[in-house]
């Protein structure tokens, strides 16, 4: 659904009320304060924060392929059979020989992205929020 200007500039002013931009830089000083805590690159930091906050904006959701890799790699990190633990199993058995081929090079691409989406998250997200624990 492609949205107009009218309802673009509706939203901007809603989340002007709200507070939006206020809790934002709020958020940032206090994922910036973490940071530093941490050791993590807080130039690297803000630029993953306001990818972040564009999402928001934008109303993505993660899909559901991430979910599940990302819950792979939680629960037993990388492993080497990551393509066929996240293949389809019964759509896979109906495809031709060439088509099992395509079908494998574009899983693949998908979890290399997904996992690169991962890292980035993790090293702001997940092990900035490991208290005691030092950063890797």
């Amino acid at each position: 659904m492609e949205r107009t200007l009218k309802a673009l500039a509706k939203e901007a002013k809603s989340r002007m009320k709200r507070g939006f931009w206020e809790e934002c830089e709020r958020r940032l000083g206090e994922e910036r304060d973490h940071a530093k805590e941490q050791g993590i690159n807080e130039s690297k930091l803000e630029l993953y924060f306001r990818d972040k906050v564009d999402a928001e904006i934008k109303g993505e959701l993660p899909d559901a392929f991430y979910l599940r890799v990302k819950k792979l790699l939680l629960e037993e990190g990388e492993v080497s059979d990551a393509i066929g633990r996240l293949t389809d199993k019964s759509y896979y058995a109906t495809l031709s020989y060439s088509e099992k081929q395509r079908y494998n090079l574009e899983l693949s691409e998908k979890y290399l992205r997904a996992l690169e989406r991962f890292k980035r998250e993790y090293e702001f997200e997940i092990r900035g929020r490991k208290q005691g624990q030092p950063v890797q």
